[in-house]
């Protein structure tokens, strides 16, 4: 088909779905349009930013007509700041997009004829709901400011009053270090010019701890008092760590080496009844209420009975794993983070868990040599990162053979090449895939999948009487 729309040309559109990412997805004659910033049921008018063969891109320019699910967005920031997309769309409409994205990804990629996918598990809070937010420093004509990109720019930083997504006391925080930075006259630094001296702030907590671990990030060079950094943030009783981390790059990185500037290297989590130490840099899922229910559809998926041996690839901080080493045999852990491994070792040790191991290594080259230790997995566990079990990481989970595999994604359309391959390569059929909802307001989707080999299907039917192998594998 022509495209019916040239590039800076604006059109009227009527807004159909959401496609995964967050876009609008309206037609044209039938010719699909990516809107920026519509909504479901929105007539827009659109200014086209990229025309493809297929497809073309667009950017609202005016809201005609708004569709049925638009709500009043109740934070200040809205609109500017580049975090919450989706605070103006009905949260009921937020979640049944996302549980159709996981659908359609699905089908559309996976070759899923009719998956099985089941309801959306919604989020016990919609805001409030973040333990870790990572603050950006500029420099306006009001000052120096700590806050968060504003949309679409890199360049550019707006100053945050109130963000909705943390705690009161992360916010109190944040507005504490500004003034902090402000009377000391640090400079921000500036990404055009690399120039300047103050970078970052990181505030992560324990939710249901109430401790809080406090991470400043600067340039090179002690420019600023320690002590009187400390009597700010101290102020604060729920502050257990303070951290200064170094940036020599240009590259805007938090995930950097660290000083302890005052109290503990790490504050802890609880998460299903075991204590976990987190450290600035260790990944710990960023909902703490919602964790603990991943952790719970994960656990459920394993089906464990006490005798198995289980694997834990992107082990993190050992959170997933330690929640199933009570119901295992043994649970071994890979990481590449080392930090992280750290932690985990930690974490097993400080819940009297001697039946868990972990190691730091690529997933991809680690596998062979994890089997030797630890014999073949009864079930394996994976939590990759966006780009899901790319390459070698994919293909040597397939050929482990694990009777089950709970895959957590959090990313629908790498979720659902990865389960193609398992699928068509090694003989793994997908039982139940369930949708999470741990971020609101933003494109992001979880979810918790179930596959079962097929050889070990036909073995349980066999035994019930039921089909042979042969019917089930063809």
């Amino acid at each position: 088909m022509a495209a019916p729309v040239r590039k800076g040309e604006e059109v009227e559109v009527r807004i159909d779905s959401l496609a995964y990412g967050g876009n609008g997805v309206g037609r044209l004659d039938g010719f699909v349009v990516f809107v920026r910033g519509g909504l479901p049921g929105d007539l827009v008018r659109a200014r086209a930013t990229k025309v493809k063969r297929g497809f073309a891109e667009a950017t609202r320019v005016a809201l005609l007509e708004p569709g049925p699910d638009r709500v009043e967005a109740p934070c200040r920031h809205f609109g500017v700041c580049g975090g919450c997309r989706f605070q103006d769309l009905a949260y009921a409409a937020q979640l049944a997009a996302k549980e159709s994205q996981v659908r359609d990804a699905l089908i559309r990629l996976g070759g899923f004829e009719s998956p099985p996918v089941e309801p959306i598990v919604p989020a016990r809070s919609v805001y409030g709901y973040r333990n870790k937010l990572e603050y950006s420093c500029a420099d306006t004509p009001d000052g120096l400011v700590l806050g968060f990109h504003r949309a679409g720019r890199w360049d550019e930083v707006i100053d945050v009053e109130e963000c909705l997504l943390t705690t009161d006391v992360g916010n109190a925080i944040r507005e504490a270090v500004k003034a902090w930075a402000r009377e000391e006259g640090l400079e921000p630094y500036d990404q055009e010019t690399q120039t300047g001296y103050l970078r970052h702030l990181v505030v992560r907590e324990g939710r249901n701890t109430g401790q809080v671990l406090v991470m400043l990030v600067t340039a090179p060079g002690e420019r600023f008092d320690a002590d009187f950094l400390i009597e700010t943030v101290t102020r604060f009783p729920e502050v257990r760590s303070l951290h200064w981390a170094v940036n020599d790059r240009p590259a805007e990185v938090t995930n950097l080496p660290t000083r302890v500037l005052w109290g503990d290297p790490w504050i802890e989590e609880e998460l299903l009844g075991l204590r976990f130490r987190v450290r600035p840099n260790a990944f710990l899922q960023t909902n703490t209420e919602m964790a603990q229910t991943l952790y719970t559809l994960a656990r459920d998926a394993a089906g464990l009975a006490g005798s198995e041996v289980v694997y834990d690839l992107y082990c993190g901080t050992g959170t997933i794993g330690l929640a199933l080493a009570g119901a295992a045999a043994s649970v071994w852990g890979v990481e590449i983070s080392e930090e992280s491994v750290a932690c985990a070792i930690e974490n097993a040790e400080a819940n009297g868990i001697a039946n868990a191991w972990f190691f730091a290594g690529n997933v991809g080259q680690s596998l062979e040599e994890l089997r030797e230790k630890a014999g073949p997995p009864d079930v394996v566990v994976v939590d990759p990162p966006r780009a899901g079990l790319a390459g070698k990481a994919l293909r040597r989970t397939g050929a482990l053979e694990a009777p089950r595999l709970v895959y957590v994604s959090c990313n629908p359309t790498t979720l659902a090449s990865d389960l193609a391959v398992l699928r068509d390569e090694y003989g793994y059929h997908l039982e139940r895939c369930t949708p999470v909802d741990m971020f609101p307001h933003t494109p992001h989707i979880e979810s918790v999948s179930l596959l079962t080999r097929a050889a070990v299907r036909a073995e349980s039917d066999d035994d019930a009487g039921g089909t042979t192998t042969e019917a089930v594998t063809t």
